[in-house]
Parts: structure tokens; sequence; C-alpha cells
């Protein structure tokens, strides 16, 4: 299986007024005074290892006692608009039990984790350098999949909730072979759907550690479902197969499962499952869709190399004339939705 390379890391594009400016009105922005760069003033570092001793590339931050003050009350206030609409009666039961510091992706993010002093339950959230085609990407993860997704914007900040689930590259690795036969074909038709979803939603880079499996419990039986994580890469590269999670090596064990456990008919089903769901999606957020893709059209977040390389990419894959004309990456999102709805509507 030939690996996707991606070869140079995306640059951060800023946030512009009219997409700030959508975010506000659609209460994704918070007046907590609070930056990125706050969180840079830690004094000391230490390692993070796994269970096993490896390193995480995460790194455990330390900061002065007057500094961890003012950042702790911060934090927990943040804490309170994620998950509780901003009521404040919990601060005071909340401490903030640990800040670790990632240097490894684009967005350099910050996890903090948040503990509730009476029950001694903890919370995990992120805060990275806000992107503008990270934005775009959880937006429209927002409104085409199955999935919520629930982050806050101030300034140059990007808050981000914790997503649930097991990573893909541990799951591959210590859980699949633990499976019975029928939870595989079942997690086999979800890589079909959450391979569809990237493509259409052109999100891209979903190696096995971008993404979650989640286990639910459904009566007497398991089913499985796959979130990604990281939105780093969305609507950037010009190479098609980068928004194709197939194509990774690091997914070759869930492709070899599906080939094994699904039929082509089967699978052609299923990538068609997605594209009406999606369809039901936009057709009942049509305002709100229309108008982030209004504003995603006008904003150059990919180099013009990249934008008609994939326009061409997808044309040859669709035979649809449409994408000819796409000038920035806003223009091919539309162009593969408006594709999705001519063929998938008349179902509904």
């Amino acid at each position: 299986m030939k690996d996707v390379k991606i070869a140079f890391r995306k640059p951060i594009y800023p946030v512009s007024e009219a997409l700030e400016q959508y975010l506000e009105k659609h209460n994704r922005t918070t007046k907590i005074q609070f930056l990125y760069e706050d969180l840079l003033r830690f004094s000391d570092s230490v390692n993070i290892l796994d269970k096993e001793g490896k390193d995480t590339l995460w790194l455990g931050v330390l900061y002065s006692e007057y500094e961890f003050k003012e950042i702790e009350a911060n934090l927990n206030k943040i804490y309170t608009l994620l998950h509780s609409d901003g009521d404040e009666a919990t601060l005071p039961y909340l401490k903030v039990d640990t800040i670790d510091f990632c240097t490894f992706g684009n967005s350099k993010p910050f996890r903090i984790r948040v503990r509730n002093i009476l029950n001694d339950n903890y919370t995990n959230f992120y805060i990275k350098q806000a992107d503008a085609s990270r934005i775009y990407g959880l937006e429209i993860e927002d409104l085409l999949s199955p999935n919520r997704i629930n982050f806050l914007i101030y300034k140059n900040t990007l808050i981000e909730e914790h997503i649930l689930g097991i990573p893909g590259d541990v799951f591959i690795q210590k859980h699949l072979h633990n499976c019975t036969e029928s939870e595989k074909a079942q997690i086999s038709k979800e890589f079909v759907k959450f391979n569809e979803r990237c493509l259409i939603g052109l999100l891209g880079d979903m190696r096995s550690y971008n993404y979650v499996i989640i286990p639910i419990h459904d009566f007497d039986q398991v089913i499985y479902r796959i979130r990604p994580i990281d939105f780093d890469q969305q609507s950037y590269e010009g190479n098609l197969k980068v928004y194709l999670p197939q194509y990774f090596k690091e997914n070759s064990q869930m492709v070899s499962m599906v080939l094994e456990k699904l039929k082509p008919n089967s699978i052609e089903q299923y990538r068609k499952e997605v594209r009406s769901q999606i369809v039901k999606r936009v057709t009942s957020s049509q305002n709100r869709f229309d108008e982030l893709i209004s504003i995603m059209k006008k904003e150059n977040i990919a180099p013009e190399a990249n934008v008609t390389e994939l326009k061409t990419a997808l044309q040859r894959l669709t035979y649809d004339v449409n994408f000819k004309y796409c000038k920035t990456m806003g223009d091919i999102i539309e162009t593969g939705i408006k594709f999705v709805l001519r063929n998938y509507k008349k179902a509904y």
C-alpha cells in the first residue's frame, strides 16, 4: 500500500472579520480576555510518558505561583462556558489539575484538565492558535456529520472541547483483534462512511491517530462510531488522496478489514447512505451552510496550485464540469455539495 505524503506544514490562516462575525452570530465567541499566548508563560516543563514509558510528545508545563492563580481562574471560567453556559456557581469547586503542551502539530495545543473537587470527576479541553481553515473544518463537521462540535473563539485563540474515544492507532493495535467478526464488519461499515464524509467535507490527513473510535453499548451488542479529532488539514492540500483515509498506511489494517468483510455493492451502499444523510443535514440547515460557504468562498486558505490540482482531480472523479470554474477551496466545497444534492435529493 503506497503511503500519502504531506510535504509541507500548513500555515496558520488568520480569522477574517467576516468569519468572526459569523462565529459571533452563532454563539461561537467568548468575551473572556484570555489568549493562547498567556499559556506560553510557563517556567518549566517535563516530558509526559504513557503507561509503557513511551514519549507522548506532550510536555507537562509549570508556572510560577502568581502566574498559575491568574491562569487557573481564567481556565475555570472557560470551562463553565464550554460545559454549563457560563454558570459560575461551580467555580469554587473547580481546580486545574494539569496543563500540557504539545509542540507536534500545526496548532501547538495546550491540553487543560479541570477537576471537580466535590466528586473528583475531570474533563479535558484544548486551547490552540486560531486557524481559519481549522475553524471551517469544525463548522463543516458540525453541519454535515452526525457529530456536534463544541468550540469557542476569542481573537487569535481557539478553545475546543475534548472528543471522547479511543485513538484509532491505539484501537487498531490493542483492541481490534479482540472484536468479534460481526463487530469487525460493523467497524468496516463505519470506516467506509467515515472515508466518504472526509472526501465530501475535504477533511484531510485522517491517519489513525487523528480520529477516535467510540464503542457504544446497545442492549446485547457493542456498536462503533468513528470521529475525527484533528482538523489541521481542512481544505488545504491539492492531492485528492489526502482526503481519503483509505490511502494512509496507518489505516492499512482497516482497509484490509473492509475488503475482507464487505462486498463491493455493500461498500457502495454505505457510501450512498452517507451522501443521503448529508443531503438531509444540508437541507435542514441550509441558511447556515450557505452563510458559511459564502464567506469561505471569498477566502484564500490554500495556495492557488493546490486549488487547481484538487478541482482537476474532482472533475475527473465526478465528471462534473462545474469544478472547472472553482477559484477557492470554498468554491470546491460548495460545488461538491451541490453535486451530492443533485444526485441524492430526489430520494427525499
